[in-house]
Parts: C-alpha cells; structure tokens; sequence
C-alpha cells in the first residue's frame, strides 16, 4: 500500500475488533508470538541509552510486556494502555498497583489506562518511552495515530513498535484467493510507510527493519485456533454468513498443498519492528514554521 492520505483508513471494522478480541477465547488466547515479537524489539533497543520515569505500553492487553518493560527501564512507571477493559482485567494482581503504591510511583509500580492509543488521555510531552508491541496495525487511520503519540512523547523521547507487514499469513491469503474476490487477510502497512509516517508525525532518525517469522502446526486446528487468537476477520467487507462444506474442503485441500517437508502446516509472519526519537518540532501548533536563529560571534 502507500502511505495513506489525511481522509483514508484501511478497510478495518472497530467495532468487530473489539468484539473479536473480547471474546471469551481470546482473553485465554496463548500470547506465545507477542512475547517472541517482544523479546526481538527488546533486542534492537540493547544499545539504546535513555533515563525514563515514564513508559507507555500501548495496546498492551494483559499486561504481557509489563515485566520486560520494568527490567528494561528500571525505576520508570509503566502505564499500560488498551481500549478494551476486558483485556485489562487480566493483568496478574501482582501488577496492579495498590492506591499508596500508584501515589507514591513505586518502582514496581504498574498502571493501567482503558483508553484509544490514537487519543491519549495524557499531557503534550509527557512520556519519556512509547512502546507498542503487534497493536498498530489494528488502528485504521496509522498515519493519524503516529502524531497523537508525538504529541505525548518528550523532546528526545523515545517511540518503539512491532507490527505485522504485507506478507503476513500469506498461507490465508493463498488458500483463499481462488475461492472468491473478498480480501481474507488485513492489508498490512509497508515497513517503508511506517518510516514516512514516522517522519511526518515529528519523529527523527527512524530505524525500521523486518524479519518474517514461520510457524508450523501440526494440525490445521491448531493452525486456526493461532490465525483466531491474532484476532480474527475484522474486515470491513468479510462474509457475513457461513461458507458452504465445499467451500471448506477447498479450503483445506489448499492448506495440504502448502504442508512443508515434514508435513506440517505453515504461517508467515512478516514482522516490521521501529524505533525512533522525539524531534524538536518544526510548527507551532497554529501551523506556524519554527525556525531557530543563532547570533553569530
């Protein structure tokens, strides 16, 4: 895709998402990929140097990265951010913060906000480290959420995410394709307009990389129960009704034709990972071109 414009959004249902990822299933769902996907980020962040009192995790659903997070920055408060207060009700006690505790802003101190990372209920400037680990691409509007959390990072902070790219579970998509002209898999965002959108949104020195990731089922079950706990369809133009048992049988005779050398089934994932600074802004929040002069000596 190319970098979206200022009234596009990708054909993503909200409404089905939070529906999606409310249900029963997938507040149980194995969260084997985030955690996997978390230590890779982690791993690009090794040579990074930043004093943090304040880290984000955004669209952190139960809390997974909290642990990470608190090892990684020390004494910083880790405030965790999801739209879905089901999600957020599963973070262990142990992260929840008693009333001294979240007074006091205790080391091991966690919080947890039920909020839309694309409005953030937080001052301009105000965190020092954004983290967002495989959430981002279940916003719509990318290009729009990207500024909100400029806006909320301090001058020289720092912004990290994971997200999934255009070959993810391409496997879906193969399977699928021959059968009718619906879209069966979300048009994922390029690594390449991640880093322009970074750019625009007053982010600096972006670094943006990909890996692709594949994991093998030894069933087709397990196969759908890992494509279910990413979160389902939540597309816009998806079937509303129930595919026919020949439809099915097409469908799985597709996935046989994919098995590997050892006969398991396969999942692409195409994994983006971005980290970049807080810039100095460049307008005034009436539009207005800033620019800095310097007397000379």
């Amino acid at each position: 895709m190319s970098v979206l414009q200022d009234t596009e959004r990708l054909p993503i249902d909200a409404s089905r998402m939070r529906r999606n990822f409310s249900t029963a299933r997938m507040l149980v769902a194995d969260d084997f990929l985030q955690r996997e996907v978390a230590r890779r980020m982690l791993e690009r962040l090794s040579t990074i140097r930043i004093e943090a009192t304040r880290v984000l995790d955004l669209g952190c659903g139960a809390g997974g990265d909290f642990a990470i997070l608190r090892e990684r920055f020390g004494a910083a408060t880790i405030c965790g951010i999801d739209a879905l207060l089901p999600r957020l009700q599963r973070i262990p006690a142990e992260a929840r913060p008693s009333a001294l505790a979240r007074f006091l802003k205790r080391a091991d101190g966690s919080l947890r906000v039920a909020a839309d990372f694309a409005a953030l209920p937080f001052a301009a400037h105000s965190a020092d480290v954004l983290w967002s680990n495989l959430a981002l691409h279940w916003n719509a509007a990318p290009h729009r959420v990207l500024p909100e959390w400029s806006r909320v990072a301090r001058i020289g902070g720092l912004v990290a995410f994971s997200a999934f790219g255009p070959d993810t579970l391409q496997e879906v998509a193969a399977a699928f394709g021959p059968l009718d002209a619906r879209r069966h898999v979300m048009p994922f965002t390029d690594m390449h307009d991640y880093g322009d959108m970074l750019v625009a949104s007053g982010f600096t020195t972006p670094v943006v990389d990909m890996e692709r990731l594949t994991l093998t089922y030894s069933n087709l079950a397990s196969l759908w129960r890992e494509v279910r706990a990413l979160g389902g369809n939540a597309l816009i133009d998806r079937a509303r009704g129930l595919h026919g048992r020949r439809y099915g049988e097409r469908v799985t005779a597709a996935f046989e034709r994919m098995r590997d050398a050892e006969g398991r089934y396969t999942l692409t994932f195409e994994l983006i990972f971005a980290h970049a600074w807080k810039g100095e802004p460049r307008k005034t929040s009436a539009g207005e071109t800033i620019v800095k002069l310097q007397r000379k000596r």
